[in-house]
């Protein structure tokens, strides 16, 4: 009965107009604020930005509201969604019991680019938490996203706003190629700060460890809990299981081009994968090249699609997204990716990468 209702709701979703509606991201105009928070209240959905990614929100205590959020993004309902809040004390609402730690790392870094895996309380519906006993909660940094959870008086459950399993959104252009005819507005405020994920922390686990890497470092996570681990290696998880944690699958944030990681020296991957432009392009395939700055010269005169990054780890990960939409669009059928260096956001930007590529790596000595 359930899937019949989805198919049902989502046939008439396709036929809705999406509204794109510029808001300052400093000084949210209350008008257009208020006008989104009603949208929400009628248990529908509203697309809005954060300071990682653009959100697709939706009441997370309303579990009908909520399953519109699968429905959009054609979502299996065993990945589950983050919850957002824009204070403290609504913890209680989702929580049912924030330990110290909890609390030394939301006064530490909220609002900010974290998720916390904490005991889910009585309210939370399971459809959110994939049914399982934990809730993953933060708090975002940008104006127009706090000002929204205010108004509406709820928390919003919001995964990234796009279609499962593609590239983030850090536009809005983004969430409308992706949700268009699914959402009926999507809240404009210019290109996202962090440009990666939020980084999940389960503090369930018998020792505090990062399931997904993102906008807050290990390093500057061990700063006040030392004793947090890194990722577990990767290992295969299926739709069907249920998730802790968002972004577990291995193939995620991916583009339709098929896309190849390179491994190795800065020199020797730039050497590696010139050689493999030559090749495809002798077998009359485009490709694409996503690279850093400092590799733009190599490819100057080879053909193939360049798309630089920049050479800031926090340009990377601001320009990552971005950067397979634009190759993917570019008509590319091939996409090639260098590696960056794993400290700080670069376990985020490696992360991506990987499951962008669907683990496809290839290591180059030099």
């Amino acid at each position: 009965m359930l899937d019949l209702w989805r198919g049902r709701w989502y046939k008439r979703a396709m036929q809705r107009e999406t509204e794109i509606i510029q808001i300052n991201a400093i000084e949210p105009e209350p008008a257009i604020i208020e006008r989104a928070a009603r949208l929400l209240c009628a248990g529908e959905m509203v697309v809005f930005p954060t300071e990682t990614v653009y959100g697709l929100g939706a009441n997370a205590l309303d579990a009908r509201a909520s399953e519109r959020i699968f429905a959009a993004k054609e979502r299996p309902f065993s990945d589950p969604l983050i919850s957002h809040i824009a204070d403290e004390s609504e913890l209680e609402l989702l929580v049912g019991e924030a330990s110290e730690a909890a609390q030394k790392l939301a006064h530490a870094f909220w609002p900010g680019p974290l998720t916390l895996i904490l005991p889910a309380g009585p309210r939370v519906p399971g459809l959110i938490t994939a049914g399982l006993p934990s809730v993953a909660v933060r708090m975002p940094r940008h104006p127009v996203a706090l000002a929204l959870i205010r108004a509406a008086g709820f928390p919003i459950a919001a995964p990234s706003a796009n279609r499962f399993m593609h590239v983030s959104p850090t536009t809005a252009q983004h969430a409308y190629t992706d949700l268009r005819g699914r959402v009926p507005l999507i809240l404009d405020g210019g290109p996202c700060a962090v440009g990666v994920e939020s980084t999940i922390l389960d503090l369930c686990a018998a020792v505090p460890t990062i399931l997904r890497p993102g906008g807050i470092s290990l390093e500057e996570l061990r700063s006040v809990l030392p004793e947090t681990r890194p990722p577990a290696p990767r290992k295969a998880r299926f739709e069907h299981e249920a998730q802790k944690a968002p972004g577990q699958m291995l193939i995620h944030y991916a583009p339709a081009t098929p896309a190849f990681l390179f491994e190795g020296t800065p020199a020797a991957m730039r050497a590696a994968m010139l050689a493999e432009v030559v090749r495809r392009q002798q077998q009359g395939e485009r490709v694409g090249v996503l690279v850093a700055d400092e590799d733009i010269a190599t490819f100057h005169e080879s053909g193939a699609c360049v798309y630089s990054l920049g050479s800031t780890p926090e340009q990377i990960a601001t320009r990552l997204f971005a950067g397979l939409r634009v190759l993917e669009e570019s008509g590319a059928q091939i996409i090639l990716c260098r590696n960056f260096e794993e400290r700080g956001l670069g376990m985020a930007i490696r992360d991506r990468l990987l499951k962008a590529t669907g683990g496809r790596v290839i290591r180059v000595d030099g």
